[in-house]
């Protein structure tokens, strides 16, 4: 019998024990895929869905350790970056990413985490700027939301019209793809908007008004990271990743007095 070949993603975030975003989100949602899982933890955070308590940061050292043994054991072909915290993660993540343009570089998409769906900070205020200047010109697209679109180009984002020129300025700015996620846009249903450097794309998926997802931005860029792994393009993964986070908030699952995303679609 021959053996499956499995995608490799490599995600490099921090671990939410509620098990509903960062590392925890990012395996559910690789498996869900089809991609064999694998990581980089750079905080432990004691969260639930409805409030951070505090981060404990890996060192540095040991978040660039295990991208390395990762790479030296696995052929990874999509790597996302997640809550990295501090300036000095970024830039030994930066800084270990671009060291493997000697082999083949992968796809890398940064999602550049700041605040918790909760109101925590992830993102120290010092660390923006190793963010913007360090990591992402390296990245192959980049996913913020509205309210993080809005530190990177220092101004409000209200319209749809807005977030649009957003991902136009931002790839200007940076040379790298954007999606802008769209979802606390005033608008009927949720939309993101990817500009390629050639094309704006609008992504639309309907909106469920009775969930806080926790967690939709580590599994919509996780989704895109795998598949984009699996030698999808890069708008057909982006296309495939709105799918696959409409699906899990139009899903979920109520657990406790929570209702949470469905990274699991067979749940």
């Amino acid at each position: 019998m021959a053996k499956k070949s499995f995608p490799v993603a490599l995600t490099v975030a921090g671990s939410d024990n509620s098990g509903g975003a960062g590392i925890q989100a990012d395996l559910k949602t690789f498996t869900s895929l089809g991609a064999f899982g694998a990581t980089a933890i750079t905080c432990v955070v004691s969260e639930n869905p409805a409030r951070v308590a505090s981060v404990f940061p890996v060192p540095p050292k040991e978040v660039t350790g295990q991208i390395r043994l990762v790479f030296e054991a696995f052929p990874v072909g999509a790597m996302k970056t997640g809550m990295l915290y501090s300036r000095e993660i970024i830039r030994a993540v930066a800084k270990e990413y671009a060291s493997l343009t000697a082999k083949k570089l992968p796809a890398l998409v940064v999602d550049p985490v700041m605040v918790a769906t909760s109101g925590g900070m992830l993102l120290k205020k010092d660390a923006v700027g190793a963010l913007m200047n360090e990591l992402l010109p390296l990245a192959s697209l980049v996913t913020p939301n509205l309210n993080e679109a809005e530190v990177l180009l220092g101004r409000k984002i209200r319209t749809l019209d807005e977030a649009e020129a957003a991902a136009v300025d931002c790839y200007q700015i940076w040379g790298v793809p954007f999606l802008i996620k769209g979802g606390h846009l005033n608008t009927p249903t949720a939309i993101d908007l990817l500009y390629d450097g050639k094309q704006v794309y609008c992504l639309e998926s309907p909106r469920n008004k009775k969930l806080k997802p926790h967690g939709a931005g580590c599994t919509y860029s996780a989704a895109i990271t795998a598949l984009l792994a699996s030698r999808k393009s890069l708008v057909e993964s982006v296309c495939g990743g709105k799918q696959f986070i409409a699906n899990a908030i139009q899903q979920p699952l109520t657990i406790g007095k929570y209702q949470l995303l469905n990274q699991l679609p067979t749940l």
